[in-house]
């Protein structure tokens, strides 16, 4: 094959040089000769009086242009498509929605996120922010969800006793017989320094007069200041608690009977009549204070600083071992805002609750 192709070659090289000068030989010159007018004209969308790396520069410019192109059509292409999938909250949207991690779960006034409170604690504190009770005045205009809150720093008498007052109140509210009456601005004040212009004073007058709080209205002559603004302890913690889930009096114990419920080393720190409070919250079993706060302990430290996150952790619950109330249950059957605002039932209502009371003895004894 390669013999006749070389044969034919020659052949025609032959042919060629025999017709050179003939007229048919000057017309396959001109016939092989490249076009004069593709010569002179530049390639399409060149300048024709450009140099050669202007020519390159173009070219690499027009795949830069259609690339650039490409891919503001494709991010168009994807934004379009992302906003035509139903977003949370739109009626078109099925779901599932991403679930909330405790890293960010924050209040509504964008407070520290309750990654920062130790694990146990924040399932309590969650379902309390969740029902907006703990307020950071008396007023109740300022939410602790509102605000930059260090859930780890000390809590105020003060605090405590607002929050005890206001969430006990609010877990109750269907039950006028339960609920705390607010001191009134007539009433004596039950300690110096809490006078009837205090802010607070319809709280702490009012559970000082229910015998929640020690004073010399229940015969602690010597409780004469309340010292709003001192850090909580953990045995007045549980004290002010303990009588609203049992609702009776305190048990008569000696520092024995603690240690040998609790098991607590520091028995002989604790406070005689805190150590009472201290032994009834022990018959509460897995509901008691003591174990929700603080976990599982041989040293109650009985004067040590209470944190805001330990007192929402106490504040989830009331009741006895066998029945109470916790955030949870509030959370699932609340409570008519209409009911819940009224946290200082009327005289009429106290005297019909104490009158049924009355009459209901009287029969039994019949």
């Amino acid at each position: 094959m390669r013999r006749t192709i070389a044969i034919a070659g020659g052949v025609t090289l032959a042919l060629l040089i025999g017709c050179a000068g003939s007229p048919l030989g000057e017309s396959v010159q001109q016939a092989l000769e490249p076009d004069p007018q593709l010569e002179e004209s530049p390639a399409f969308g060149i300048d024709p009086d450009a140099s050669t790396e202007d020519a390159s520069t173009a070219i690499d410019g027009d795949q830069d242009t259609n690339d650039s192109a490409s891919t503001s059509v494709d991010v168009d292409a994807n934004t379009d498509s992302t906003a035509a999938v139903p977003q949370p909250g739109d009626p078109d949207f099925i779901g599932p929605v991403r679930p909330a991690t405790d890293a960010s779960i924050s209040d509504a006034g964008g407070s520290p996120p309750l990654a920062t409170v130790p694990e146990e604690l924040r399932p309590y504190l969650r379902d309390l922010l969740a029902l907006d009770l703990l307020t950071l005045d008396a007023e109740g205009g300022e939410s602790a969800r509102d605000r930059d809150l260090d859930w780890n720093a000390p809590i105020t008498r003060r605090d405590y006793a607002r929050w005890l007052f206001q969430v006990h109140n609010a877990f109750y509210a269907q039950d006028a017989g339960k609920r705390i009456r607010s001191g009134d601005t007539a009433d004596t004040p039950a300690f110096q320094d809490v006078p009837a212009t205090d802010p607070d004073f319809g709280a702490i007058q009012g559970l000082a007069e229910a015998g929640i709080i020690p004073s010399a209205l229940s015969g602690n002559s010597t409780a004469v200041s309340f010292r709003p603004d001192a850090p909580l302890t953990r045995e007045t913690l549980v004290l002010w608690k303990v009588p609203l889930d049992t609702r009776r009096a305190l048990p008569q114990v000696d520092s024995a009977t603690v240690t040998a419920t609790w098991g607590f080393q520091d028995v002989t720190q604790i406070e005689p009549l805190a150590l009472r409070a201290i032994a009834a919250d022990y018959q509460l079993g897995d509901f008691a204070n003591i174990r929700r706060a603080f976990g599982y302990t041989t040293l109650l430290q009985p004067q040590k600083a209470v944190t805001r996150a330990e007192a929402a952790a106490v504040l989830w619950r009331f009741g006895t071992q066998t029945e109470g109330r916790t955030a949870k249950e509030v959370q699932q059957n609340p409570v008519p805002d209409s009911e819940a605002s009224r946290s200082r039932p009327t005289r009429t209502e106290q005297n019909t609750v104490a009158i049924a009371l009355g009459d209901h003895h009287r029969s039994q004894k019949i």
